[in-house]
């Protein structure tokens, strides 16, 4: 993008940022006519923690199956892939931060054959499939199972005052100024250094709490609590601003550095029980809650504009007694606000339950519901309980395009320019022009292609019609005998998943 162009972004992203978002634009859900949307996010996690497979096999190996579980995910319709890239202030990436990832090469800091860079390669792999990268990071962890595993130059010894010890595990204080700045510079240099589509967090912020073991932030409390003028009796309202400090100044971090970047929160499925609120406005559930148990107040980040997408974790069955799954996507649905509202599935349960064809159809007649995400990756790709053959054959038998954000962006794209059918060495290839910049999000970033018959209308609005979503400006055309008429439309769609408004059109003999 030209200097002057990204500027005026930036300052307009900012002026977003800094506005209360009550409502969503009614542009936001288009192109859901008929019984396959259009635009739906649909999501995967992919796992590291705890994972032997990837220290496991040598970097020739675990290529091949990155490409093969690329390439089956894809062909189940998944648009977006969620890759735990720092599960415990560490790396799957080349950092001068933090060190590489015993979950990855078997022993903290010690670098993969080669310095093998799995983010880098994931992300350039997903685009070539037309599949978003996002970038998971869980921020306050630093060791799940103590410091033990940590190398000599592990910010845990250089810093020690910013960490606390809790059930095992090393964790970054939430409550210290500098934890906040650090976890901020390691998403910048992410963001900075790779084409990464969003940046992700989960429901890990302060931690599950046990019971009878109170968190152990009496010194960060005394030190910048207390100074600050919380009481004693106010702490969870000190711990509830600490975490909003992280995630209004991350917002802020990923602004500046991209600000086509998008945030992201997949929080604990319940936000608070309805008993637990003075008004009355919690979900009719009982089960533990982010804003009283883990201090994450995940309505605020969304009303403040803060988050572009909310993603909670509704793992339960469809009535289970203390939190149905239909009263929780109801109650997300109504708190939706601006941020796109995508909701994570659990395979496993889900599937062991005979629930999935009920839980897509509720999800798909909310209103604010764009999408889902599927935990994890793997249960499809084993097909546990015939996921992966539903998703193919039915609820994802046609492509989607991700939901636009508009709020960051409303304007469409320009239209693709000298459309073209040749005979190449390769075959019969549509081929066409497009205004493209790595540095500049508004103009195209992928190509979508439609094919209509002869006697059928032209409607971009029907993912029945989609033939393929590229990164390429060419379509290899499936030539037959050359008697048959088609229109084939192509479209733009910017970073921000705006499409051009009509695309263009040729007709051609196959």
């Amino acid at each position: 993008m030209h200097e002057k162009n990204l500027a005026t972004l930036i300052i307009i992203m900012i002026c977003c940022f800094t506005t209360s978002c009550a409502t969503r634009k009614t542009s936001t859900i288009t192109g859901q006519t008929g019984s396959a949307p259009k635009r739906e996010f649909r999501g995967a996690w992919i796992q590291t923690a705890f994972q032997e497979e990837y220290a496991s096999k040598p970097v020739s190996e675990l290529r091949k199956d990155f490409v093969r579980k690329l390439n089956q995910l894809q062909a189940c319709g998944i648009n977006a892939i969620i890759f735990q890239v720092r599960p415990e202030a560490d790396a799957f990436y080349r950092s001068d931060i933090e060190p590489w990832s015993r979950f990855y090469t078997g022993t903290q800091g010690k670098a993969p054959e080669g310095n093998f860079d799995v983010m880098a390669f994931l992300i350039e792999e997903c685009h070539k499939r037309g599949m978003e990268f996002h970038a998971w990071l869980n921020p306050y962890r630093a060791g799940i199972s103590g410091p033990d595993v940590f190398t000599k130059d592990h910010i845990y010894y250089k810093n020690p005052e910013w960490f606390v010890t809790y059930n095992k595990q090393v964790l970054f204080d939430p409550g210290v100024p500098d934890s906040r700045a650090y976890i901020c510079r390691v998403v910048r240099d992410i963001v900075m250094r790779y084409d990464v589509d969003a940046i992700h967090m989960d429901d890990y912020f302060y931690p599950y709490p046990v019971a009878g073991l109170p968190f152990p932030d009496d010194e960060s409390f005394r030190r910048y609590g207390k100074t600050q003028g919380y009481s004693d009796n106010r702490r969870d309202d000190w711990r509830r601003e600490n975490v909003n400090l992280l995630i209004s100044d991350l917002r802020r971090t990923i602004l500046l550095a991209k600000p086509w970047v998008r945030f992201g929160i997949s929080p604990f499925g319940i936000y608070r029980n309805k008993k637990s609120t003075p008004d009355g406005s919690g979900s009719e559930t009982n089960g533990l809650q982010n804003y009283d148990d883990l201090y994450a107040d995940v309505l605020h980040w969304i009303r403040q504009g803060w988050i572009d997408y909310t993603m909670p974790q509704i793992y339960w069955e469809i009535g289970h007694t203390a939190a149905d799954y239909v009263t929780l996507i109801q109650w997300w649905d109504k708190e939706a606000g601006e941020s796109h509202l995508y909701i994570g599935q659990d395979v496993a349960r889900t599937m062991k339950a005979g629930q999935l064809t009920e839980k897509m159809k509720y999800e798909r007649n909310l209103p604010q519901v764009q999408g889902n995400c599927f935990w994890p990756a793997n249960e499809i790709l084993w097909n546990n309980g015939g996921i992966a053959d539903s998703l193919k054959n039915h609820y994802h038998r046609y492509p989607a395009l991700i939901p636009p954000y508009v709020h960051q962006h409303d304007r469409s794209p320009k239209e693709v320019k000298k459309l073209k059918a040749e005979w190449t060495p390769d075959g019969y290839v549509l081929h066409w022009q497009a205004e493209q910049s790595p540095l500049n999000p508004e103009t195209a970033r992928y190509f979508v292609v439609y094919r209509f018959g002869k006697q059928e209308p032209v409607d971009i609005n029907k993912a029945e019609n989609i033939i393929t979503v590229t990164t390429n400006p060419f379509y290899l055309l499936p030539y037959e005998r050359g008697r048959e008429s088609y229109r084939y439309v192509v479209t733009t769609v910017d970073r921000f998943h705006n499409e051009s408004k009509k695309g263009k059109t040729k007709k051609i003999k196959l």
